[in-house]
Formats: structure tokens, sequence, C-alpha cells
């Protein structure tokens, strides 16, 4: 049985490559055009509103990318949306755990040996050596231990920090103090002198990053969110980076992106704006993963990376 496939992506031009990548790695498919009404997968990021009313999608949905929330948010806002009975499947991984680590990883090692200050500092015109934050109470704390949060969590450690991870679901990580569930989530980040966000976006973790968790860091702390901007209350983060209690954050997502040129987080001289770059999806890895799983669903096998709505990821 041939495989019916459509794209579905916000740029024409984009489109027109990730079909030909996909077409390449799986050539037994046939691809069909935009106005489609009945296809067997669809795969797709950010696809337009109409597009489930347009096309009936039998077989399953692969979302270029590991956060699934824009496809979610279609549900939310009309639901019935999504067909029900097709499996929404997610990218694992696909080249990004390393890149969330180096970047995670740069930032908080230029707070640990405070070349942010050294920067501003340079500014200045200014020769001053800085004590180094003691590497023993440089606590991080990791929310989210999916598969980019374990990594980061874990190469964090490796450098000799104190980490914690938190997830809704208990998780073991050699070398990790883990938390999970409600009841932990402040046991995980108190007294956390860095607080590195790698959540998914859903209705319960929206709007996590405010006072009440700021409060409960290390005076002087530093916020890492490379997840979503729904995430964080923005006037929350610049008032406890007005009063101290965060020291400066690093923020590569945001509510409204691109990020507004009037924006005040702009001109805020302790965030450090990157923008929605921290893990990009590299096509070559994305199409090998998508065609394989493509396959199994032919053979009838389970697959990896099956977004449970009810939890939203």
């Amino acid at each position: 049985m041939i495989v019916r496939v459509l794209v579905d992506v916000p740029s024409t031009a984009d489109e027109t490559r990730w079909r030909s990548a996909l077409a390449a790695a799986y050539p037994e498919g046939e691809w069909r055009p935009d106005d489609a009404e009945d296809v067997d997968v669809l795969v797709a990021w950010r696809p337009r509103a109409d597009r489930f009313v347009r096309t009936r999608v039998r077989r399953a949905i692969f979302n270029l990318g590991a956060g699934v929330d824009a496809l979610l948010a279609l549900e939310h806002a009309h639901p019935g949306t999504l067909p029900a009975h097709v499996p929404l499947v997610r990218l694992e991984d696909s080249g990004m755990a390393q890149q969330m680590v180096e970047y995670v990883t740069h930032a908080v090692l230029r707070y640990l040996r405070r070349f942010d200050e050294y920067e501003a500092l340079q500014r200045e015109r200014r020769w001053q050596v800085l004590e180094p934050h003691p590497r023993a109470h440089f606590t991080v704390a990791v929310l989210g231990l999916g598969v980019l949060g374990a990594q980061v969590a874990q190469a964090l450690a490796a450098l000799g920090l104190p980490v914690r991870g938190y997830s809704r679901s208990p998780k073991q990580l050699d070398g990790i103090d883990t938390f999970a569930g409600d009841d932990a989530f402040d046991a995980c980040i108190d007294g956390a002198k860095v607080l590195v966000n790698l959540l998914p976006s859903t209705r319960d973790t929206d709007g996590i990053l405010s006072a009440r968790t700021f409060a409960r860091l290390a005076p002087g702390a530093y916020l890492v969110n490379v997840a979503r901007g729904a995430h964080l209350v923005e006037a929350d983060l610049l008032d406890a980076l007005a009063s101290g209690q965060l020291a400066a954050a690093t923020l590569d997502v945001f509510q409204h992106e691109p990020l507004p040129a009037d924006h005040p987080f702009w001109h805020a001289p302790r965030i450090t704006i990157t923008p929605h770059c921290s893990a990009e999806t590299l096509r070559d890895e994305a199409v090998e993963q998508i065609a394989g799983k493509i396959r199994a669903l032919e053979r009838g096998e389970r697959v990896g990376g099956v977004v449970d709505y009810a939890r939203g990821y």
C-alpha cells in the first residue's frame, strides 16, 4: 500500500526543502499537494489553522520539533480539531540534544566563571579580578528530564556541579538528585543558584517561571529558559532582576517571537537574548527519523514520541 504524505510548514521554500528531503529518505511514499483532501500522514510545523478542516489525516501526524504546543493550541482553541484516533508524534532528539547541551553548558559556565560580569567590566575599561563562585554551592536545578533535559543535566553534573532534576514522573539519573511530581517542585528549586527550564509547554506549566519560583532560589540566582516563552511571567523576571533576587537571565524563547523591538528585555543589561536557536531541528536527522517511523507504522509496530494529549507531551 502506498502511503500518501502531505508536508505543511509556514514557508513555501522550507516546504519544498522538507518535501525533497523526505522524498529522498522515503521514496516509496506518494507526496500530496497542499490542497489534498485525504492523506495518510501529515508532516507539519505550525500548520495553517484550517489544515484539519481541509484535509483528513488517517494514520499519523508528525511534528517537526520536540515541542507540540503549536498543534495542541489549535486543539485547545477549537476542541475536536485534531483527529483523536490519529497519533501525534514528536521528534525525539534528531540532533537537538547535543546543541542544547552546548547552549546550556555555555550559559551556566558563563555565570559560574562570571564572564558576563567581565564583559561589563571590559565595556567600562576596568581591570578587576572577581572572586569565583564556589562550585560546591553553585547548584543547578534542571526543570524537565525528557530526552533533552536528561542529557543537559548529566552534562552539567559531569562538570562537577551539584545538579538537581525535576520531572512529572519519577526518573533515575546517575549523579543527579531527582524530584518528581507537583509536591516535589519546591524541594527541587529551593536554594538553587541556577534554574534551567526545559519543561514542555502545557496549561499546567505555563507561567511557572514566576515571582513565587524566583523567591525560592538562592539570592542572586540565574535563569536559563530554553523551553517556551509561555513559561515565563515577564514582569516577574524584570522585578526579580531589579530587586537582585535574580542576578541575570539567558533567554532563548519568548511569548512573542520575533521579540518586538520595543520590548523591555532588549534594554535590560542583565538579560542575554538569543533568537530561539538553542537547539534547531536538523533536517537530515529529522527526515531519517520520520521515514523510519512511517515504515514502522506500516509494519504495525509501536513508535516512540507519541504524544499523550492529556499530558500535552
